[in-house]
C-alpha cells in the first residue's frame, strides 16, 4: 500500500465572529494512512478540557472546529496539524472577536461569461462583512454542492465556483449569497456555454447525363 503525507487541499480560513455567536474553522486533508489530526490555539493543544464547550470532528478528511458561542478570550492563532506514517502539515488562521458589525458587501461581483464547450470557467467573488459572512453559489435558483465537477474554494474573501469542463447545459444563471447576522447580499451573472460547431459537409460537383455522353463522343472522334 502506497503511503502519502498530509497535504491541506483546503486550508483553514481566518474567521471574525461576533460576540456570542459560533465561530467554525474547517480544513480539508488528504493522506494515506489516513492522518490523526490535533488542534492548536498560540501553540497549545486543544480539547474539550482546556476549551469546553468546543467541538472537534474528523471525517471523510473533513477537519472541523466548532466554538459554539465566542468571546473576546476565544480570539487568537488557531492551527489544525495532520500527522501519518509519511509526514505530517500544518495549517493555521486567526479568530477575531468583536463587538462590531457590518452586513455583507461584494468587493467583486460575480462576471457573465461566454466559453466554448470543454472549457473551465471560474466564477469569482469577493465578500466582507462582519462577522465573516456565510458564501453559497447557485444555479437557476438550486444551491451548488461541492463535488469534483463543481469546485468550490475559498482563499480569504475570495470564493471560487471551479467548473472544471463546462457544457452546454451548465449555462445558465448563476449567484452568490453572502450572509450575516447584518444582513445578506446577492450576485448573479449569466454563464452561456457555447457547443461545437456542425462541420459542414463537402460539396460534391454534380455531373449530369448529357455531360458524361458527350465527353464519350470527344473521346471516340480522338481515337
Amino acid at each position: 500500500m502506497s503511503t502519502q503525507a498530509p497535504t491541506f487541499t483546503q486550508p483553514l480560513q481566518s474567521v471574525v465572529a461576533l460576540e456570542g455567536s459560533a465561530a467554525t474553522f474547517e480544513a480539508q486533508i488528504s493522506g494515506s494512512p489516513v492522518p490523526e489530526v490535533s488542534w492548536f490555539r498560540d501553540g497549545q493543544v486543544l480539547s474539550t478540557t482546556t476549551l469546553p464547550g468546543i467541538q472537534i470532528l474528523f471525517s471523510d478528511g473533513r477537519a472541523v472546529l466548532r466554538i459554539p458561542a465566542v468571546t473576546a478570550a476565544h480570539s487568537g492563532r488557531f492551527s489544525v496539524r495532520a500527522t501519518n506514517g509519511a509526514g505530517q502539515a500544518t495549517s493555521t488562521a486567526e479568530l477575531l472577536v468583536t463587538v462590531e458589525t457590518a452586513p455583507p458587501n461584494f468587493l467583486q461581483r460575480l462576471q457573465s461569461l461566454t466559453v466554448r464547450q470543454g472549457s473551465q470557467v471560474r466564477l469569482d467573488v469577493r465578500v466582507a462583512g462582519i462577522p465573516t459572512p456565510a458564501v453559497k453559489f447557485y444555479r437557476e435558483g438550486a444551491e451548488i454542492q461541492s463535488s469534483a465537477d463543481f469546485r468550490i474554494l475559498q482563499d480569504g474573501d475570495l470564493y471560487t465556483l471551479l467548473i472544471a469542463e463546462a457544457f452546454p447545459e451548465d449555462s445558465g444563471t448563476y449567484s452568490v449569497t453572502a450572509t450575516n447576522n447584518s444582513g445578506r447580499a446577492t450576485s448573479t451573472a449569466e454563464l452561456l456555454v457555447q457547443g461545437e460547431e456542425a462541420v459542414p459537409a463537402k460539396k460534391l460537383k454534380t455531373v449530369s447525363t448529357s455531360q458524361i455522353t458527350a465527353s464519350q463522343s470527344r473521346v471516340q472522334r480522338v481515337r
